[in-house]
């Protein structure tokens, strides 16, 4: 019975930590890319849009939605740089781990 509850009190410390950890790395060509307002870009070129997702859940515990966030705009901005954009622009809100970006062009 000890046993048991030592292994189930690891697994929820795991998990715990799990939820916290930062799994996405930008990318060289990412780090270059902006997060910027709509009003921000109103003089750029929209190339397109990205929708990203990233884990919003670990082992059933909800992940730091500052974490999430984080780790969704960075993946918007290497997404960008991979198709000649240099900022993106949030265009909705998070929903399970889910956000779309506008993809621009400001600089020539």
């Amino acid at each position: 019975m000890r046993e048991t509850i030592k292994i189930m009190a690891g697994a929820i410390v795991l998990a715990a930590l799990l939820a916290g950890c930062t799994w996405v790395k930008p990318t060289p060509e990412g780090e270059k890319v902006v997060v910027l307002s709509a009003a921000e870009v109103k003089n750029c070129k929209r190339l397109g849009h990205t929708t990203v997702s990233v884990l919003s859940k670990v082992a059933g515990l909800d992940r730091h939605q500052e974490k999430v966030e984080k780790e969704l705009k960075t993946l918007a901005r290497n997404t960008a740089a991979e198709i000649g954009g240099d900022a993106v622009v949030p265009e909705g809100e998070i929903k399970d781990g889910q956000q779309r970006f506008g993809v621009y062009r400001c600089r020539p």
